[in-house]
C-alpha cells in the first residue's frame, strides 16, 4: 500500500504538469509547422545558402505559405503569399521591423549603425531620415544626372568599337563596370574602371564584403560552437575584409579631408555626410564610422543590383524575340533622330516601363529580402511567433504566386499595361524594393541608373548572338549570395542603328 501511495505521488505532479501544459497549449495559438530538424543543428543541415529561395519555395509547397524552421538554438519562419507579407510589412510592420544580430553583416556595418543592418530604433530612425533627406532624395538624384549620363554614353562607345569590329561585347562585364563607375562618382568622385591593378582590387573587396554578408557562421545559431568559425578561418577572413574595407574607406574620407584638395564641380556623397558631420544638427552625431558604414551600403547595394537587373533584362530579351523587337519599336518612335534619351523622354515609355517591371518579378535583385526579426510577440495567422523569431520573406516565391499572376514563369510585360501594380511597397504581389519601414531608401536612385542604361542600350544597338547559339541556349543559372546574378557572362553581338 504504502509504496503504491510512494508511485502515485510521483506520478500525479508530473500528470499535473503535462495535463497543464497541455491546457495552456491549447489555450495559446501554436507556432508554425515545419520540416522536423535534428537536435542541436535543427535544420540547418538541410539549408544551402546558394539556393535558399528555391529550397524555402519547395519547403512552401509542403507545409504552406508559413512554416517554421529551426536553425541551430534560434527559431525561424518563412512567409510566401502577397497576403501574409502584407500582414509583415504593413499591418505589423512595427513588430516585424527588426534585424537579427549576424556576424558579418555586423562587423561590416560597424556593429548594425548603417541602414540596412541596423536593429529597429531611434538610431535606425534618424540615420533613415538623414540618408532619404540629404543623400538619395530625388532632387539629390536629379543633381547627379549629369554622371550617369556621361557614364552610359562612354559604355555606349565602348560596344560600339566592338560592334564595329564584329567583336564578341561581353555585357555582364561592361554593365557591372558601369553601375560601378557610376556609384564610386556619386558616392566619393572617384572612378576606378581605368585604373589596372585598383580596379581589380577594388572589385574583388566588394565581392568579398557581399560574400561575407550571406556567408554561414556557426557563431550565428549555435554560439557554443563559435569556435568552428575559427579553426575554418571564416573569421580570419571576414576581419580581413573588414581591415581592407575599413582602410579604403579611410584613404577616402582623408582625400575629402584634405585642405589642398580641388574643389569638385559638384559635391559627392561623402562631401555632404562630412558637412553633415560638422553641423551637428542632428540627434545623431555622426562620426567617421557612421560615414563609413552608410558607405558600405551604398557601393554593395548600389552597384551589384543594378548590374544584376540590366543583366536579366537583356537575358530575358534575348530569349524572347518578340518582346525585344516590340520595346525597340516604342523607344526608336520617340527617340527619332536623337542619339540619347534622357530621364524625361523614359517617362514616355510605357512598354519599356512594362519590360523593367516584368524583368524585376521575375529576376528581383535580392530573392529573398533581408532577414527581419520581431521586436515583440505577435499573431500572424493564427500563429504565435514569439520574440527574436528570424523572418523571411520569399519575394521569389511571391513573384511566382498562380493567385496573382497569370502564367506566372513566362516572360510577359503586358500584364504590367493597364494597370497601377508598382514597386512602392504598395502592392504587395510585387515587392522588389521590399515594403514597410524597411523599403530600400536607395530606390530612386536604382531606378534613375536601370532606366537610363536598359533604354540606351536598346535604343543604340540591335543585339544578336554569337554565331552557331540560339536563344535556347542563353542559360538563367544564378550565382550564389545575397544579389541574384546571373551564373554565366552575357556574351553577345552589337550592331550599331543605323
Amino acid at each position: 500500500m504504502w509504496s503504491s501511495l510512494l508511485v502515485l505521488c510521483l506520478i500525479l505532479p508530473v500528470f499535473f504538469s503535462f495535463f497543464l501544459k497541455y491546457f495552456k497549449t491549447l489555450k495559446n495559438p501554436p507556432f508554425p509547422p515545419g520540416p522536423r530538424g535534428l537536435p542541436i543543428i535543427g535544420n540547418l543541415h538541410q539549408l544551402n545558402n546558394s539556393t535558399l529561395y528555391l529550397q524555402l519555395w519547395q519547403l512552401s509547397k509542403k507545409y504552406g505559405p508559413i512554416f517554421s524552421l529551426k536553425l541551430g538554438l534560434r527559431s525561424a519562419i518563412v512567409v510566401s503569399s502577397p497576403k501574409l507579407a502584407k500582414e509583415i510589412m504593413k499591418d505589423h510592420d512595427l513588430e516585424f521591423c527588426g534585424r537579427p544580430r549576424l556576424l558579418g553583416q555586423q562587423k561590416l556595418s560597424y556593429n548594425g549603425i548603417d541602414i540596412a543592418f541596423c536593429p529597429y530604433n531611434s538610431y535606425w530612425r534618424e540615420i533613415r531620415k538623414i540618408c532619404v533627406v540629404h543623400l538619395l532624395s530625388s532632387i539629390r538624384v536629379s543633381n547627379f544626372s549629369s554622371i550617369r549620363h556621361f557614364e552610359v554614353k562612354q559604355m555606349i562607345k565602348k560596344i560600339s568599337m566592338h560592334a564595329s569590329s564584329s567583336k564578341v561585347t561581353n555585357l555582364s562585364d561592361a554593365l557591372m563596370s558601369l553601375t560601378t563607375t557610376i556609384i564610386c562618382r556619386i558616392a566619393f568622385g572617384r572612378r576606378y574602371e581605368d585604373e589596372g591593378t585598383e580596379r581589380s582590387k577594388f572589385h574583388g573587396l566588394l565581392n568579398e564584403c557581399e560574400a561575407m554578408m550571406g556567408m554561414f557562421f556557426f557563431s550565428d545559431y549555435i554560439p557554443f560552437l563559435g569556435w568552428i568559425d575559427r579553426i575554418t578561418g571564416l573569421r580570419a577572413r571576414l576581419e580581413q575584409n573588414f581591415k581592407e574595407l575599413d582602410t579604403f574607406y579611410q584613404e577616402v574620407i582623408d582625400e575629402h579631408m584634405d585642405p589642398n584638395r580641388n574643389t569638385p564641380e559638384n559635391e559627392d556623397l561623402i562631401d555632404v555626410l562630412l558637412q553633415l558631420k560638422n553641423q551637428r544638427s542632428f540627434s545623431v552625431d555622426l562620426e567617421n564610422d557612421h560615414i563609413k558604414a552608410v558607405f558600405m551600403n551604398m557601393l554593395v547595394a548600389a552597384t551589384d543590383t543594378t548590374a544584376a537587373t540590366t543583366i536579366w533584362a537583356m537575358t530575358l530579351l534575348l530569349k524572347n524575340p518578340r518582346v525585344m523587337k516590340k520595346v525597340q519599336e516604342e523607344i526608336r518612335n520617340l527617340a527619332g533622330e536623337k542619339d540619347f534619351l534622357y530621364e524625361d523622354d523614359i517617362q514616355k515609355l510605357p512598354y519599356f516601363k512594362a519590360v523593367l517591371k516584368e524583368t524585376l518579378r521575375l529576376h528581383l535583385p535580392a530573392p529573398l529580402l533581408l532577414q527581419r526579426e520581431t521586436n515583440e510577440a505577435c499573431i500572424l495567422d493564427g500563429y504565435e511567433i514569439p520574440a527574436k523569431t528570424i523572418v523571411y520573406v520569399n519575394a521569389w516565391t511571391i513573384h511566382r504566386d498562380s493567385n496573382s499572376w497569370k502564367y506566372p514563369d513566362e516572360f510577359l510585360p503586358e500584364r504590367f499595361l493597364d494597370n497601377t501594380i508598382d514597386f512602392r511597397g504598395q502592392h504587395f504581389e510585387f515587392i522588389p524594393f521590399g515594403a514597410g519601414r524597411r523599403i530600400c531608401p536607395g530606390m530612386i536612385m536604382a531606378i534613375a541608373s536601370l532606366d537610363l542604361i536598359l533604354v540606351n542600350l536598346l535604343r543604340s544597338f540591335d543585339w544578336e548572338l554569337p554565331v552557331g547559339m540560339k536563344k535556347e541556349d542563353i542559360d538563367t543559372e544564378v550565382l550564389p549570395g545575397i544579389t541574384q546574378h546571373k551564373k554565366n557572362p552575357l556574351c553577345v553581338l552589337a550592331k550599331v542603328r543605323i
